[in-house]
This record gives C-alpha cells, structure tokens and sequence, in this order.
C-alpha cells in the first residue's frame, strides 16, 4: 500500500491501469481529451503489478482493481467515480487543483 500511496503522490494525476482493460482506456482517453497528462501505470507491464494490482483491491470498493484514479495524491476512484465527476462538473476544478490543468 505504501508503494501506491508513494507512486499517487508523485504526479498530478496518476491512473493505475491495465493494458487490455477497456475501462482503463476509456478514464486515460477522457483524461487526456480534457487536456490532462497523467502518468499511466499498466499493472499487467510493470515489475511488481501483481503486488500493486492486490493493494489497490484493498482501497477499491467494488472489486475492480483498475482503472484506479488519483488526482493531486487522493483517491479518486475507477471510471463510474471519473464519469460521474466529470458529468457533475466536479472534475475540472479537480484537475485545476491539483495542477494538471490550467485553463
């Protein structure tokens, strides 16, 4: 867990993602369209994913490992969380906060 929290707080907006997933494309393609650049981690390509993939079932509640959002270190959430952010209006000014926009 201290890997993730580690991992999170080093970038603005941080996916934990898995190559193959095809929610995980969707939350990296609506993050990048806003103009956002997050730093992707594809579980299923990096060294220790398995160890990574298994703390974050720990913080998720509904058994989906990934995708997994943090915006400025917090736990945001999967996709349903980032949709509904978004369709709220709550996740640009999440985004502007935490530095990874600026208009």
């Amino acid at each position: 867990m201290e890997r993730v929290k580690r991992l999170a707080a080093e970038n603005a907006v941080v996916v934990f993602s898995n190559s193959s997933c095809c929610m995980c494309h969707v939350v990296k393609r609506l993050l990048c369209g806003l103009g956002v650049n997050p730093t992707i981690y594809e579980l299923d390509e990096e060294s220790g994913g398995q160890e990574l993939e298994d703390a974050l079932l720990r913080l998720v509640e509904d058994g989906q490992a990934v995708p997994v959002v943090f915006i400025g270190g917090k736990f945001i959430g999967g996709l349903e969380r980032v949709m509904s952010a978004h369709i709220s209006g709550a996740l640009i000014p999440l985004l502007k906060e935490a530095g990874a926009l600026w208009l």
